[in-house]
């Protein structure tokens, strides 16, 4: 989700945006300027990272979120403001939109329902920007995935992994919320191979996202010899050393993917109670996610009885 994080940067950006209402259409100076803004908005990272209100973030994305589709439209290979948008409408459809409405289900069924088909729309956006970044880098890309997922994927670098994460975090997503399409759920191993080459080249970006991400993928992945909820635990040890323990995130993915299929609700309590204690403040660059993953957690422990079978008191 982009954030304008500076003074100078807000002022060059209305600068720019002046030129693009002066110059005319097909002039070099507008071109000009559109990159130049699109390269000013794509380098200033991909959240709001540093905030602590996550209802200030929630309205402001759209608009930073359109501003950014909107300079697309003009410079549709811009890469840096394809992977914004992927990794954009990825994190906003799951903190704003898809929290809304699971949280919203036990009171409103349909409103639930109807804010799911919202995220569901808002993660395949997402995807599909995601891919767009990738043909860019390397034309052609997303058809040869479709055709041969194992070969394709070998032309990704590390570079790359940004675009590969957070496709494969949208993709996964919208099929999560998609079980009903069979179509859909038939790329899952386009998200495998898209996240499985992101950890094989850069096992520690976004301080241990793949990990975390591949915490809650493992308990259904097909095909796997060996225990998928061991597996879950390896990539959990290495998702927190990735984030020296300062992420709540892997704490989280842990408690939701594993302890309520294993119906351990002691280490789910656990879990999700170390979560809650982390300080987000005392982490300024992942404190916004912190404090979305810490509304899950309390989200989750509300509704341990239905999670899982306890004792009669």
């Amino acid at each position: 989700m982009l954030g304008l994080h500076s003074m100078g940067l807000r002022s060059l950006c209305i600068a720019l945006l002046g030129l693009l209402l002066v110059a005319a259409p097909g002039c070099s100076i507008r071109k000009f300027a559109i990159n130049k803004l699109g390269d000013a908005l794509s380098k200033t990272g991909t959240t709001f990272a540093s905030d602590d209100d996550p209802d200030l973030i929630k309205d402001a994305v759209p608009f930073s979120l359109k501003l950014i589709e909107s300079l697309l439209a003009e410079t549709p290979n811009h890469a840096g403001l394809l992977l914004a948008a992927a990794s954009g409408f990825t994190q906003y459809a799951y903190a704003f939109v898809q929290q809304d409405a699971d949280e919203t289900e036990a009171r409103d069924l349909a409103e639930a329902t109807a804010l799911r088909g919202r995220a569901r729309r808002l993660y395949l956006r997402a995807r599909n920007y995601g891919l767009r970044a990738l043909d860019t880098a390397h034309p052609a890309f997303t058809s040869a995935l479709r055709a041969n997922p194992k070969q394709a994927i070998k032309l990704a670098r590390k570079a790359d992994v940004p675009a590969l994460y957070w496709t494969a975090a949208s993709w996964a997503a919208a099929i999560a919320l998609s079980k009903d399409n069979p179509e859909l759920v038939a790329d899952l191993p386009l998200v495998e191979a898209l996240i499985d080459r992101a950890l094989e080249l850069d096992e520690s970006f976004g301080e241990g996202s793949i990990h975390s991400f591949l915490i809650a993928y493992e308990m259904s992945r097909q095909g796997r010899v060996g225990d998928p909820a061991a597996r879950s635990r390896q990539h959990f040890e290495r998702a927190w050393a990735l984030s020296r323990g300062q992420q709540a995130a892997p704490l989280v993915a842990l408690a939701e993917a594993v302890t309520v299929q294993k119906q351990d609700v002691k280490e789910f309590e656990s879990l999700l109670n170390r979560a809650l204690a982390i300080n987000a403040d005392a982490h300024p660059d992942s404190r916004l996610i912190n404090l979305v993953m810490q509304r899950r957690a309390r989200w989750l422990l509300s509704r341990k009885e239905d999670l899982f079978l306890l004792p009669a008191p």
